[in-house]
């Protein structure tokens, strides 16, 4: 296997956008935002924007990504979306395990398990979002809690399948906290050599993100670390000059490692 380890620039807008604010602001990257060949950008608008963003994003160097899905195909489970559902309005990605959804919705391990063997089965690429609370990083747990995670998140994942996998310590998400490159660069790296270790997957085949309060004055430090790939980006997602500084960044600092 080659190596796939490109950056990656998430936007996550999170519960925030109506149909045509969505649309604006989709229209204002595309002329903001010249993606740079270094780099893949994915939009992650809400449910109600994913067809009217990925039919603007047609044409440019932009994919289109879902927040979230269901593990079932079809049935009775109102209000949900499935993982087939979301393919078929074009989408590529899809966060599972968000911090918000297991914090607010009581999503669990083997629930975001699931979601990710449906994601593969349906050709889209699950994003795995891990990350541990203020908590559990002042008990020094931090790295046992998130290969936890990693380990319970990805246990039915089928061999070769691909995956990208984002850490994003809760204490930091919309804070104005974050980690420090060098701290998030040492659990990504702790868990880039858990996955070569114990599922036996090459280590340039995944991509390895951080999240977490980044911004254009923060992404080039965290993309010059040797396991950082990239960035799931949440508020600064949601303005159209702030994330192509985003997106600039990540490559310029990118471009910094022989990855």
């Amino acid at each position: 296997m080659s190596s796939v380890r490109k950056p990656l620039v998430i936007g996550n807008w999170k519960m925030n956008g109506l149909v045509a604010a969505s649309g604006a602001l989709t229209r204002e990257l595309g002329e903001t935002l010249r993606t740079p060949e270094m780099c893949e950008v994915v939009l992650c608008p809400p449910f109600t924007a994913l067809q009217q963003v990925g039919q603007l994003l047609t044409g440019l160097k932009i994919r289109l990504g879902a927040q979230n899905g269901f593990p079932a195909d079809k049935g009775a489970f109102t209000g949900e979306v499935s993982m087939a559902m979301l393919r078929d309005i074009g989408c590529d990605y899809v966060l599972v395990g968000h911090s918000e959804r297991r914090q607010h919705l009581s999503e669990g391990d083997g629930f975001v398990a699931r979601k990710v063997v449906a994601a593969v089965s349906h050709d889209l690429t699950p994003v795995l979002c891990v990350g541990e609370s203020g908590e559990v990083r002042a008990a020094g747990e931090s790295e046992s809690f998130v290969l936890g995670q990693v380990e319970r998140g990805l246990s039915m994942l089928p061999v070769g399948a691909s995956f990208v996998l984002a850490y994003e310590p809760v204490w930091a998400i919309g804070t104005g906290l974050a980690a420090t490159a060098r701290d998030a660069n040492a659990m990504l790296a702790a868990v880039r050599e858990w996955l070569c270790e114990k599922r036996g997957i090459p280590r340039d085949t995944f991509r390895l993100l951080y999240g977490g309060s980044v911004g254009p004055e923060n992404i080039a430090d965290f993309t010059a670390q040797n396991e950082i790939d990239g960035a799931l980006v949440g508020g600064a997602s949601l303005n159209a000059q702030a994330f192509a500084a985003v997106v600039l960044g990540a490559a310029r600092g990118y471009l910094c490692t022989n990855k």
